[in-house]
């Protein structure tokens, strides 16, 4: 007998969503606390989410350290979060993000887990510390999942994941924040739309 698995809540993802997130930096915070990217991504109501977030300074390795153009050994500030529906026992992705710790602590507020979720999300607390986002890169990789992520994200059997690297860079050219972000595949769509130049352009 094959055995069934419950539906999970599905997410799609849209590249816009980074242009949206960056619109919201100058809003107020009462129109901030409304909703965030992941009631965007769900269509579900901030009140149908439960968000949690670990805090822990990590220094960094040959990759990180490559990606942020920093000795080996700088101090990163590494969040972990996981966002689920509170119908569902499995979180939509498990997410692990870092920031340069020295650009952190310019605001205090910014190293306490406490203050999550933050309204604006990471887009907004950069801006208070006077980093503009650039542009962000996003690396998709599919894989089978390993024994910890299948368990985490309650995957059926033969489930794979997609692998996302986030990668923010300002308005100076530096990676400022990375995001690895790991999605079930069973249950994300990914939406792309490229606007092509017109022939005589």
């Amino acid at each position: 007998m094959v055995a069934r698995h419950e539906a999970h809540q599905r997410v799609r993802w849209t590249p816009d969503r980074y242009v949206w997130e960056k619109r919201r930096v100058l809003l107020p915070e009462s129109q901030r606390r409304r909703s965030g990217a992941a009631e965007r991504d769900t269509g579900l109501a901030n009140a149908d989410l439960d968000f949690s977030a670990r805090y822990e300074t990590v220094r960094a390795g040959e990759d990180l350290a490559r990606e942020f153009d920093v000795p080996v050994g700088t101090a990163l500030l590494q969040r972990t979060y996981r966002t689920r529906s509170r119908r569902e026992r499995a979180p939509l992705s498990l997410v692990t993000s870092y920031l340069r710790h020295d650009l952190a602590a310019e605001n205090p507020a910014l190293l306490d887990p406490r203050n999550e979720p933050w309204p604006g999300g990471t887009q907004h607390q950069l801006h208070t510390v006077g980093i503009e986002l650039d542009r962000i890169t996003d690396q998709l990789t599919a894989r089978p999942p390993t024994p910890q992520e299948r368990e985490a994200l309650c995957l059926a059997p033969g489930a794979c994941v997609m692998a996302l690297r986030k990668t923010s860079y300002d308005t100076r050219g530096r990676v400022v924040e990375l995001s690895d972000v790991i999605l079930p595949a069973d249950r994300t769509e990914f939406v792309y739309t490229t606007s092509l130049p017109p022939l005589d352009a």
